[in-house]
């Protein structure tokens, strides 16, 4: 059985994630807060971690700060490593992900895979590739 709420506080701290909002639907956001006097805050939104497919959802956004906004140019493939690093630091704390997991990462990718090339994303990374959209 995991200690949900001992686990989310030692990712925060671990990793110096400030919460704005607990959201109550299964999305996030991260961005990065600078000051005048030189403070940075990460920030995320995400759904409280209860399960797996919450708590990938928590470390997806963790994972843009932990990777850097300023990482890829392409924001399909900052998604994809955001996800992988997710999934890396779900197994590396013991929290195996399921069948969800695997479904939300797939559809997640496919979604910023398809917008890149309806914006016209002149090249996919090969890595991407297995997320294009199918033809219909």
């Amino acid at each position: 059985m995991t200690d949900w709420p001992a686990l989310t506080e030692s990712l925060k701290r671990r990793y110096d994630i400030r919460v704005r909002r607990w959201r109550k639907v299964m999305t996030g956001c991260a961005w990065r807060a600078f000051y005048h006097d030189g403070r940075v805050i990460n920030w995320i939104e995400a759904p409280q971690p209860k399960s797996p497919i919450s708590l990938s959802i928590f470390l997806h956004e963790i994972g843009h700060h932990q990777i850097g906004f300023d990482t890829y140019k392409r924001r399909c493939e900052e998604e994809y490593y955001a996800w992988a690093w997710a999934i890396a630091e779900m197994k590396r704390i013991g929290v195996q992900p399921d069948a969800r997991v695997t479904t939300r990462v797939a559809r997640s990718m496919e979604y910023a895979v398809a917008k890149a090339v309806r914006r016209g994303i002149k090249s996919l990374p090969s890595d991407l590739e297995v997320f294009l959209p199918r033809a219909a």
